[in-house]
């Protein structure tokens, strides 16, 4: 996860985050600012997340929730992001849930529950605190 004094923590991998310019339509450059830009507006709601949707994957610097489809349209509207933002940033959050699920042998089960969610990863109070 990487940190800005200009703004919250990424809890994006590296690596998703360079596959996510590789196949979305938005400049390796705008990535970090606009996960940074979805991580201020999704962090002072990590409360609501926990208590609203599940949680498939938490480490002590990130929490993935699984949620309904559309989300990512309600969050982009909130954000004034366009289409290609949107999907940028959406495309991230799922490649991280698909590499989170890699890592605990549940990539197959994750697959199959983003046909029908959308996954929203937020960056936890230890992350930030670890400067991460």
């Amino acid at each position: 996860m990487g940190s800005s004094a200009s703004g919250p923590g990424i809890p994006i991998d590296g690596s998703v985050i360079l596959y996510t310019c590789a196949v979305a339509s938005i400049p390796a450059r705008a990535m970090g600012p606009l996960l940074r830009e979805v991580q201020a507006y999704l962090q002072p709601r990590q409360q609501r997340y926990a208590k609203q949707w599940e949680c498939v994957v938490e480490t002590p610097t990130r929490a993935i929730y699984l949620v309904e489809p559309g989300h990512w349209d309600q969050i982009a509207e909130v954000l004034s992001l366009d289409r290609r933002e949107q999907d940028a940033a959406e495309r991230a959050h799922s490649r991280q849930l698909l590499t989170a699920g890699r890592d605990v042998g549940r990539r197959a089960e994750f697959e199959t529950a983003l046909e029908i969610r959308s996954a929203v990863v937020v960056g936890t109070s230890a992350g930030v605190e670890a400067g991460e």
